[in-house]
């Protein structure tokens, strides 16, 4: 698979996401903290057990003027609400789930174009769609 054929979405409602526009860099992280249960019973090695799941997306593009998808993130972020987000490979939703918006950056340096970045903080645990 190649790299463009990942894509992150908005819901923009119940029934339709929408593509942030002119996306190039797209990164899902998914990590579980590890809570040490480590006992003088350990025999001398450390032992772990999972503690709690989380997960982050970040994406990244050229700015485009008017894009639907990255207006709706930036009324969502200045409103304080959540966002549906949805990841999709090759064409074909694979996974979904709830996030807040924590950072948006537009930078315009004088001589190069526009781009954009912004990073998701899922909450609640990444689903696969039915």
């Amino acid at each position: 698979m190649r790299g463009v054929d990942i894509i992150i979405e908005v819901q923009k409602d119940a029934d339709t996401f929408i593509t942030v526009g002119g996306q190039r860099g797209a990164t899902l992280s998914e990590s579980n903290e590890t809570i040490d249960i480590t006992s003088k019973d350990s025999g001398g090695a450390y032992e772990y057990d999972y503690g709690l799941y989380g997960w982050t997306i970040s994406c990244d593009g050229l700015y485009i003027k008017d894009d639907e998808g990255y207006e709706a993130l930036g009324n969502a972020m200045r409103n304080k609400e959540k966002v549906r987000v949805q990841v999709k490979e090759e064409g074909q939703a694979t996974k979904v789930g709830e996030a807040l918006i924590t950072t948006k950056d537009l930078e315009g340096p004088y001589d190069s174009e526009v781009t954009y970045s912004v990073e998701f903080q899922g909450t609640g645990k990444l689903e696969v769609p039915a």
